[in-house]
């Protein structure tokens, strides 16, 4: 929401209740938006971008939301496949069943990421109407959004 007339000028939205509603954080043009779904800034930012309805909104924040609940066990799985590693390499001789476990929990964590990265977009997709896949889509293909 802009606070006073000085920073809705800065970011030269156009006036709307949507706006007022919604975009609470101002992204000037060319900034670059990381992709590492919090869920507070990068809903800000796709509904922003997007222009989602208040439904749609929703639907983001659960997906997101989800995401972001396996993204964290993806990163618990890789620090326990670092213990493994060093379980591994400290004894007399090295132990190649850690090794390999540890192998095998980073491939399986990593295929359950990409299952759920692939979900979420198709989630996504089913609420967005041509306009907003298109956007969504540059998005990702620029880079600005990353998933």
């Amino acid at each position: 929401m802009c606070h006073d007339d000085r920073e809705h000028a800065r970011c030269r939205c156009a006036p709307s209740d949507r706006h007022e509603q919604v975009a609470h954080h101002h992204y000037s043009p060319g900034e670059e938006f990381s992709g590492g779904f919090g869920i507070r800034r990068p809903l800000r930012f796709l509904a922003w971008k997007l222009g989602l309805s208040e439904p749609q909104l929703e639907k983001f924040a659960a997906v997101i939301n989800e995401l972001k609940t396996e993204r964290a066990q993806a990163a618990v799985d890789d620090r326990r496949a670092l213990t493994l590693l060093a379980d591994a390499a400290s004894g007399e001789g090295f132990d190649a069943g850690k090794a390999d476990e540890a192998a095998k929990l980073r491939v399986d964590s990593a295929q359950r990421l990409q299952a759920r990265v692939s979900g979420s977009l198709a989630a996504l997709h089913a609420v967005l109407d041509a306009e907003q896949r298109a956007r969504l889509a540059y998005l990702l293909r620029t880079g600005t959004l990353s998933m």
